[in-house]
C-alpha cells in the first residue's frame, strides 16, 4: 500500500474525473465507491446514495477524489506532475488533459475539472539545473517561451554549444 495518497475534492465531478483520468494514464483502473448515506448526506448537503468518494489509480499511482460540495475550489498552488520520455507521451498527455481546460506556461496545464498539471519531460531538472549554468540559463529560458514543451527546442538550446565531432 502507498503512504500517500492525493485526495482530491470535487464539487459533484468526482466520478467524472476518475473516469476521464483513467482514460487517459495507462496502468489505470477505477477503484471502489463509497456512497452517502442519510446521516452523511445530510451533514455533508449532498443527495443519499449518490457518490461519496472514487478510490481510482493513474499509472500505478492511487487517487482518492470526493464529492464535497462547492466549498473548495483547486487552484495552481498545488500540481500533478508527470514525466514523460518521448515528445509523443507529453504531445498525447497535453491535448487530453486540455480538452476543455487550458495552457498555462513552461508545461503547466489546468483540466477541465480546474486541477493543475505538469506535463515535462523526464530530463527537464537536468536541463534547467544542470552543472553548466550558462546551458541550464539557455534551457530555462527557451522553457519559458513556450505553453507545451517542445523537447527538440530544449534540448537544442541546451546543446546550442556543441560542435559536431
Amino acid at each position: 500500500m502507498q503512504k500517500i495518497t492525493p485526495f482530491l475534492w470535487f464539487d459533484s465531478e468526482a466520478e467524472e474525473a476518475a473516469r476521464f483520468y483513467a482514460s487517459i494514464f495507462r496502468n489505470s483502473a477505477i477503484g471502489k465507491r463509497s456512497y452517502y448515506d442519510a446521516a452523511s448526506a445530510q451533514a455533508a448537503g449532498r443527495p443519499e446514495g449518490s457518490v461519496m468518494t472514487i478510490a481510482f489509480t493513474l499509472d500505478g499511482q492511487d487517487f482518492v477524489a470526493l464529492n464535497g460540495g462547492p466549498g473548495f475550489r483547486f487552484n495552481e498552488s498545488i500540481s500533478l506532475v508527470v514525466n514523460g520520455d518521448s515528445q509523443e507521451e507529453l504531445d498525447r498527455l497535453w491535448e487530453r488533459l486540455t480538452e476543455g481546460g487550458s495552457p498555462v506556461q513552461c508545461g503547466w496545464l489546468k483540466d477541465k475539472f480546474g486541477i493543475s498539471w505538469q506535463i515535462v519531460p523526464s530530463d527537464l531538472n537536468e536541463l534547467v539545473s544542470g552543472p553548466d549554468p550558462a546551458r541550464a540559463q539557455r534551457a530555462m529560458g527557451a522553457l519559458m517561451q513556450m505553453q507545451k514543451i517542445d523537447m527538440a527546442r530544449l534540448r537544442t538550446a541546451y546543446h546550442q554549444d556543441e560542435r559536431p565531432h
